[in-house]
C-alpha cells in the first residue's frame, strides 16, 4: 500500500520507495535526537571540566606553544577562534593552531586537552602521518562536496532547460556529480575520525612524557575525547542517512518525471 498516495510528487512513485523514504527519515528524526542529548552531554563535560583547574597551572594557549616549540614547530602560531561559534582547530594551510576563547586563556582541564589534542594534530602533519596526508589533501572537498549537490542539480537544470528544452537527462548526470561528492565527502569523514584518534592517542602520550597531567586527569582528558568522538560518530551516521534520503528523493524524483512525460 503507496505511503504517500495522492501527495504531490509522490503520484506515481511506487510504494516500496515510498516506505524506504519514510523509515529513513524516521531514522534520521532518531539519530537526530539522539545527537542533541550527546551534544548537552559533551556541552556539560566541556564546562564542567573547563572549571577545573589543571596541576601544570598552564593555559591551553601556553600548552599549546610550549608543545609546539618541543616538537619543532615554532612556526606555527596560537590564536583564538571565536567563543562558541567555531571549535578547537588546526589549519595546515594557514599554521595555526586555533583554540577558543572559552579555552585559550584558561587554566582548566579542557584547556589543557584541547589545547594538546590540536598540538598533536600538527605534530602528525610535520611527521608526515599517512592519514594526516590525505586529510589535508581532501580537505575542500570533505567540507565543501556536500554542499555542492544543490548546485548541481540547479545548474544541470539550467542546462536542461536552455539548451535540450529539458529532457531531464543533462540533470540527471550534475544530479548524480552531486550525489557522487556527497559519497566521496561521507568516507573521507570517516579518515578525518581516524586522525583525531590517533591525535588524541599521541596528545595523552605528550602529556604523560611532559608530565603536564596527573592520572586523574589524563582519565578526565580521554573521557572528553570519548564523548567527541561519539558525537563525530554520530554525524557520520546522520550524514550518511542524509545521503541515503537523497538518493531515494532523486530516484522518486525521476521515476514521477518519467511517469508524467509518459501521460
Amino acid at each position: 500500500m503507496p505511503l504517500f498516495d495522492g501527495l504531490e510528487g509522490f503520484e506515481n512513485v511506487s510504494p516500496v520507495l515510498q516506505w524506504a523514504i519514510f523509515i529513513v527519515g524516521v531514522l534520521i528524526l532518531v539519530v537526530a535526537a539522539f545527537s542533541i542529548c550527546v551534544s548537552i552531554w559533551l556541552s556539560w563535560k566541556y564546562i564542567r571540566f573547563n572549571r577545573k583547574k589543571n596541576s601544570a597551572n598552564m593555559t591551553g594557549k601556553q600548552v599549546a606553544r610550549t608543545l609546539l616549540d618541543k616538537n619543532g614547530l615554532k612556526n606555527i602560531k596560537v590564536s583564538s577562534w571565536g567563543s562558541l561559534t567555531f571549535g578547537n582547530s588546526y589549519s595546515h594551510y594557514f599554521k595555526k593552531v586555533r583554540l577558543r576563547r572559552l579555552t585559550l586563556n584558561k587554566k582548566s582541564i579542557t584547556s589543557i586537552a584541547m589545547a594538546t589534542e590540536k598540538t598533536a594534530l600538527a605534530v602528525m602533519d610535520k611527521e608526515g602521518d599517512a592519514d594526516m596526508k590525505t586529510r589535508i589533501r581532501l580537505t575542500p572537498l570533505i567540507y565543501w562536496g556536500p554542499l555542492a549537490f544543490i548546485p548541481l542539480i540547479v545548474v544541470g537544470l539550467i542546462i536542461d532547460l536552455i539548451l535540450f528544452n529539458f529532457t531531464g537527462v543533462v540533470t540527471t548526470i550534475f544530479a548524480a556529480i552531486g550525489l557522487l561528492f556527497y559519497v566521496i565527502s561521507f568516507v573521507l569523514s570517516i579518515k578525518v575520525l581516524k586522525t583525531e584518534i590517533k591525535a588524541q592517542k599521541k596528545a595523552i602520550q605528550m602529556l604523560k612524557a611532559e608530565n603536564m597531567a596527573t592520572g586523574e586527569e589524563i582519565d578526565m582528558i580521554t573521557e572528553l575525547y570519548k564523548i567527541y568522538n561519539i558525537q563525530y560518530v554520530n554525524d557520520i551516521i546522520m550524514a550518511f542517512l542524509e545521503m541515503i534520503l537523497r538518493v531515494l528523493r532523486f530516484i522518486a524524483n525521476t521515476q514521477n518525471s518519467k511517469s508524467t512525460s509518459n501521460d
